[in-house]
């Protein structure tokens, strides 16, 4: 009986949120039939000198999105009356909108930010109206840390962009704010004692990454990759690009921030991803020689007293900026080849009864813990702290997905855990149709495999933008949204109120509001056509999008839509092989990313003769010991020797350097046209009968890749590549002639 009574609450509540359209969903909602008008003047009360801010804040917000301008009164009597009291969940609030008045309680300042948001998204969703509706709503969070990372070193974002991300923050509850804002390519912070870091090390002539940044804004018809002019300046006849925050601007940002809910943690990364302070200052790498080797930099030289020194007096500087616990030192991909040759590496070694430069490394992290710590501080650094020796004290932000045994090796440790996993939380990686459903379904795998004890120690969950080639406010944004909607709600929301076909069902209401921000987002893959769709007499074009207030323009003869191209108004139809390009464009114009469709005319691919009372169920897996790129150099490669595989799936006791070449038949049961669900992580390639049916051989984070092929019934010969070095993923899903997904006991023998 109790669980019947959950199922039919949550229900209800998936219903009531539904009407009112809030990211992410509160617990409860009772919504009304009327509305709070506001007017010119409107008294918003703050019952204690702590809530001051929260009631300036929402006066900016009433005139923001309103065009109200709202009174401020110390007291409990006014229109909108803004309270904290206790009993409520911790964060939590309760908002109640009546036509006569708002009353919001809140169990602490906290609280009562998130209640303004809820009010803000009910102001800007009620059609341009200076009214709220009536309803109710009691609300508090499921985790404390819903963390939104953004990496300002390799591209400069200005102050008031900042500000905007942050206000962005606020309106979805989002309260952790990682500034990451040092690493090789640019330094942006001022440190009054080494002023040559944001004299020199902000400042850069353009680098293969802002070059790769031009040559994409031309192959993809977008200017929001170009590199901003407004931060480049001439110097000596060269143009220099970069910028920095002097510590004035820091302290405005970091109280914009606290303003609004929002806490601040810096990050100095730090041995590693030291260049831009490396260069600029002798005497703290090992050897004069620097720059990068094949993947990472010269790092700094932990041997060195003077270089302990150097570090502690930055962050002596950066605690008086940022008045919360913690700090972020970064800790990851630390080149190590220096250390083994550098003298003074090993003499501290061999001082501290060190074993090898990964315990030098994790001596370093405790020396700086050590005088974080002293100075009232908590450290947070990347996974990778955690080799070596984990300090009682660290919280770990979890990146690497192929070490996925590291967060409950943290938590039982009794150390806190942020989960931001390369995929699918890496929001600079390119989105697929996929990644909204993979982070906000993300609960069901986090916390697999800890026991209760452990689960108290993840604390909470972050999106990641890392800026290699995302130059621009607008780039960023497209990048951020909409998946850290998806990301509000699996941070904010408890499991049992979450679905996500309810939560997609919330979006368009979501793309409205930030259509009127004029906050860039990425329009929804459009559904109904795949990278290569196959027909044999005739096909039809017919596609979808998910936000109805954007258009959709296509071509055929491969040039760029434009918004004079051929506006899609519903399905086209197609008898002779076509190729499309089509593209979603938002109401103030804004391209967004073109999608190529092939819609091909293919005769039926004849099955081979194949005895099949031979043949077994499952592949045959070849397994190349391969560090390359390329799907057709795989079997060049040493071989490790053949695996069983009853289905298009990297082998259990395969890991390491992977080069997979899997290979069998395929049985279909009918003619007609089958379509092949590709995904991996790096590349991959499929071949029926000898042809490429599906081609996604690249270097890449998870990717799908989705194509059709005319077959006849019977067996065919298919061979899948496959390449990673780095804890990767394959899988493949064939769906037959009626779109029905296939199972691999019933299709795949040798």
């Amino acid at each position: 009986m109790k669980k019947i009574i959950l199922l039919l609450f949550s229900i209800l509540s998936l219903g009531i949120q539904a009407q009112v359209n809030l990211v992410p969903a509160p617990q409860k909602v009772t919504v009304g039939t009327g509305e709070f008008n506001l007017a010119q003047g409107t008294t918003i009360a703050y019952s204690s000198a702590a809530l001051k801010p929260a009631a300036e804040y929402l006066q900016v917000c009433l005139q923001r999105y309103a065009k109200v301008n709202a009174t401020l009164v110390a007291g409990k009597q006014g229109d909108i009356r803004l309270t904290t009291k206790k009993g409520i969940a911790k964060d939590g609030y309760q908002l109640n909108v009546k036509a006569n008045g708002i009353d919001i309680n809140a169990a602490n300042y906290s609280g009562t930010l998130s209640a303004i948001a809820t009010l803000n998204q009910l102001l800007l969703q009620n059609d341009g109206k200076a009214a709220i509706p009536t309803v109710a709503v009691t609300d508090a969070p499921r985790f404390n840390w819903r963390g939104f990372h953004l990496d300002v070193s390799r591209h400069f974002f200005t102050v008031d962009e900042v500000k905007e991300i942050i206000d962005l923050m606020a309106l979805y509850k989002l309260n952790r704010f990682h500034w990451h804002l040092t690493d090789d390519q640019g330094w942006r912070i001022e440190i009054k004692k080494y002023p040559l870091l944001t004299e020199k090390g902000a400042w850069r002539i353009y680098n293969n990454q802002d070059t790769a940044c031009m040559q994409l804004a031309a192959r993809d018809d977008n200017p929001n990759l170009l590199i901003p002019k407004k931060n480049t300046r001439v110097e000596n006849g060269d143009t220099l690009y970069g910028g920095y925050y002097t510590q004035d601007q820091i302290r405005d940002v970091v109280a914009y921030a606290k303003q609004r809910g929002i806490e601040i943690i810096p990050e100095i990364d730090m041995p590693g991803h030291f260049l831009s302070a490396i260069e600029n200052y002798e005497g703290l790498s090992c050897f004069p020689t620097i720059g990068w080797g094949q993947y990472f930099t010269t790092p700094l030289c932990p041997g060195k007293q003077k270089v302990l020194d150097f570090c502690k007096d930055i962050w002596s500087e950066v605690f008086k900026l940022f008045p919360y616990e913690y700090v972020h030192v970064g800790g990851d991909e630390v080149r190590k080849e220096t250390w083994k040759e550098c003298p003074d590496c090993q003499k501290r070694i061999k001082e501290n009864h060190l074993k090898n430069e990964e315990e030098l490394q994790s001596w370093f992290i405790h020396q700086m813990e050590a005088f974080i710590n002293k100075n009232g501080k908590k450290m947070m650094g990347w996974d990778e702290i955690l080799e070596g020796g984990l300090s009682k004290t660290a919280t770990v932000t979890w990146w690497r997905t192929w070490v996925p045994d590291a967060p409950s090796q943290v938590t039982a440790q009794g150390n806190n855990v942020i989960f931001c996993p390369g995929s699918p939380m890496y929001l600079s990686q390119a989105e697929e149709k996929t990644s909204m459903r993979s982070i906000y379904e993300y609960d069901k795998e986090m916390l697999k495999g800890m026991n209760a004890k452990q689960k108290q120690h993840v604390i909470g969950v972050q999106g990641n933008m890392w800026c290699e080639y995302i130059p621009t406010r607008e780039r960023v944004l497209f990048q951020y949204f909409p998946r850290i909607l998806a990301l509000s709600e699996l941070a904010w929301t408890k499991p049992e109120l979450k679905d996500y076909e309810e939560f997609y069902s919330r979006l368009p209401k979501q793309f409205a509001m930030l259509h009127k921000l004029n906050v860039p987002f990425r329009t929804p893959s459009l559904d109904g056509v795949y990278h290569v769709n196959a027909f044999t007499t005739e096909g039809t074009m017919a596609v979808s999008c998910a936000d109805p207030l954007a258009t959709v323009r296509y071509t055929t003869d491969d040039s760029f839509p434009n918004k004079n191209s051929q506006l899609y108004n519903g399905p086209v139809k197609v008898d002779e092989t076509t190729h499309f390009i089509l593209r979603t464009f938002a109401p103030n114009g804004q391209a967004g990313e073109m999608l190529k469709a092939d819609f091909l005319k293919q005769g039926l691919l004849e099955p081979v003769k194949a005895d099949a009372s031979k043949l077994t169920q499952g592949l045959n897996a070849a397994w190349y010991n391969y560090r390359g790129e390329k799907c057709r150099e795989i079997h060049k490669a040493p071989f490790n020797g053949n695996y069983p595989a009853n289905d298009v799936v990297i082998p259990e006791g395969v890991k390491g350097n992977i080069g997979l070449i899997i290979t069998g038949y395929l049985r279909v049961p009918e003619d007609g046209v089958y379509t092949f669900s590709l995904m991996s992580d790096d590349g991959s390639w499929l071949k029926i009968d000898g042809n490429m049916v599906v081609d996604n051989d690249r270097p890449q984070s998870p990717h799908e890749e989705v194509s059709q092929q005319a077959l006849k019934a019977g067996l065919h010969k298919i061979e899948v590549r496959y390449f990673d070095s780095n804890g990767g993923m394959l899988r493949l899903w064939v769906f037959d002639t009626k779109g029905q997904k296939m199972q691999p006991a019933d299709i795949y023998f040798k």
